[in-house]
């Protein structure tokens, strides 16, 4: 199975959009629905819910959800030294690269006697999501775990998925502790989502939920996120996507590489190439049909490739107005001077610059966040970060002198819009330091 070429010049209006479009996302009417009931039972009958769900849909009996010190014990020594290795790689370089992001105070004199800070405190509790499902992935425990715990919030919770035999994965534990949490559940899908937004007896209720997974938890994040009672959520998402903008000198087994790395992600994933090269894309077509046959996951990689495409531009500058279009979760820049084409890039969750920079390194190891918003949504929000698990607070304190200099203006302006109120708080003010003159 080889990558569909199009000539994005010769293409019509709507081939184009053909092109550029994602898979649908499968949250339809019945998945919504489900959801929704799913969320209402577990808000109600809180664990009893849960351990029916739990029985049903993982087909596992579970009494006790939180994982105890015997789990994490057993999951320690079921991992290899070298894994052992790299989940502490990972978690160093993304710690590294996360504290330098903690924000500093700010203060401000607007005017002599008007003094404007903002200070950031931590969320008080936070819900963290690794899904397990066609995979399952200590590397999202990681990018979740380091920054929540960066920021200092009180309460870290994280729910994933049971195995077969009850227990969770192994490497998922032995990452989330290593980087910082301690309290872990074995719950999946929507219920989890539900458990963290509105808490029962054994699951906290959080005020905001973080992390990557299926349709159905990404219904339930978007339903919980509009509930009264319910928790923020991190970011809308979509399935994996990868887009490479290559040229003539670009290395065709490598762009390959890199476009199954995040096909192999999902049936739903997709992968785009953008080159000014007819060779190139041609041979990048060839080299993933060669490079797909050897993959143990080549019938998801290949279902992804079905809603992929190379695109053949004229120029590269052509390139980045349709990236900057699409607004990918990943993008790679395997051009020669990857920092002159960098400048004019705007919308995009993550870069990868030159041929020696994979994006499975952001995956896993670089240090940067994995967790990014996908299907467009680069346009507007931006990947995971330790701020995200911070609130902001404004604080302001005026002397006489400042609330004289800014008095006037906020009597005027709060007239303009009347209301009286606001404008006597100040004129009040005034007329008191008048009278002790």
């Amino acid at each position: 199975m080889a990558l569909a070429i199009t000539e994005w010049d010769s293409a019509s209006a709507d081939e184009r959009e053909a092109a550029l479009r994602r898979p649908a996302l499968t949250a339809d009417g019945a998945i919504r629905s489900r959801v929704a009931e799913i969320i209402r039972q577990v808000e109600t009958e809180g664990d009893s819910a849960l351990r029916q769900l739990t029985a049903s849909l993982d087909k596992v009996e579970l009494q006790d959800f939180r994982v105890g010190k015997r789990e994490f014990a057993a999951a320690t020594r079921q991992l290899t030294p070298k894994q052992h290795a790299a989940i502490e790689l990972s978690i160093a370089n993304v710690r590294s690269f996360h504290v330098a992001q903690l924000p500093r105070p700010l203060s401000v004199e607007t005017m002599p006697g008007v003094s404007c800070e903002r200070v950031s405190h931590p969320i008080d509790a936070v819900g963290l999501y690794v899904p397990a499902g066609t995979a399952p992935l200590p590397s999202a425990a990681i990018m979740l775990a380091v920054p929540a715990a960066i920021a200092g919030c009180p309460e870290k919770v994280l729910c994933t998925p049971p195995r077969n035999d009850g227990t969770a994965d192994a490497a998922v534990l032995v990452a989330a502790q290593r980087a910082g949490i301690d309290s872990i559940y074995k719950i999946g899908g929507a219920q989890a989502i539900a458990a963290m937004a509105f808490g029962t007896a054994s699951v906290p209720k959080t005020c905001k939920i973080f992390g990557p997974g299926n349709a159905w938890v990404t219904e339930a994040k978007t339903q919980v996120s509009a509930h009264l009672r319910g928790a923020a959520i991190d970011m809308p998402a979509g399935p994996s996507e990868l887009l490479v903008i290559a040229d003539a000198n670009a290395d065709a087994e490598f762009v390959a590489a890199d476009l199954l790395s995040q096909a192999e992600h999902g049936t739903d994933s997709q992968v785009i190439l953008l080159t000014d090269c007819k060779a190139l894309a041609r041979r990048v077509a060839d080299e993933v049909g060669r490079q797909l046959c050897k993959l143990s996951r080549h019938e998801i990689a290949a279902a992804a490739i079905l809603a992929s495409r190379v695109l053949v531009v004229r120029a590269l500058e052509d390139a980045v107005a349709i990236s900057n279009r699409y607004a990918p979760e990943h993008l790679i820049l395997h051009v020669d001077q990857p920092r002159d084409v960098l400048s004019d890039i705007r919308n995009a969750g993550s870069v990868f610059l030159g041929p020696w920079s994979p994006e499975s390194a952001g995956d896993y190891c670089s240090g940067t966040n994995h967790v990014l918003p996908t299907y467009g949504h680069a346009r507007a929000y931006s990947g995971l970060s330790v701020d995200q698990f911070m609130r902001q607070m404004t604080i302001q304190e005026l002397s006489p002198e400042g609330l004289r200099n800014i008095g006037a203006a906020v009597i005027e302006l709060a007239a303009m819009e009347g209301l009286d109120a606001h404008a006597s708080a100040v004129s009040k003010r005034l007329d008191r330091m008048a009278s002790q003159q």
